[in-house]
């Protein structure tokens, strides 16, 4: 069994349900709704009581109930550069700002990296009378690269 297909499986349930992921991070808990949603997509980690609540909602065998707990392989994108729009435009966003953002952080910050792992996001909808904006908020623990 790969982890793609439960991913697949779980998309199908969720379909077929009438779920949405905010309905899925309320039921499953324990964490945001962001991080369960890239935990059923196949990109982040589930304990074991999240795992099992997962397995009862989208009918998950055994193995595919220890999938969702094995440390993944994370970037799950098909091709090195997106072709889905909206994932592309985030890949646009990193080729126009990425440097931007790299001078800014190290002028605060200092040499070193925001982390992906010690992470925060909050993804918000924003009324706007031209049309509705996406407002994503994240928030990454700095980590200076050490002299050794």
């Amino acid at each position: 069994m790969k982890r793609e297909e439960v991913t697949e499986k779980i998309l199908s349930k969720k379909r077929l349900k009438c779920l949405t992921w905010a309905e899925i991070g309320a039921r499953i808990g324990g964490c945001s709704p962001i991080l369960i949603t890239a935990a059923l997509m196949g990109q982040m980690t589930l304990t074991k009581a999240q795992a099992v609540v997962a397995a009862d909602l989208f009918e998950l065998d055994e193995e595919e109930t220890l999938l969702l707990q094995e440390v993944p392989y994370r970037g799950s994108l098909p091709t090195s550069v997106p072709t889905d729009p909206l994932i592309y435009r985030f890949y646009e966003l990193v080729s126009v700002y990425g440097t931007t953002w790299k001078e800014l952080i190290q002028e605060e910050f200092g040499d070193g990296i925001m982390s992906a792992i010690d992470f925060d996001m909050v993804m918000e909808r924003l009324p706007d009378p031209k049309g509705d904006r996406v407002k994503i908020t994240m928030s990454g623990k700095f980590l200076p690269y050490k002299s050794y």
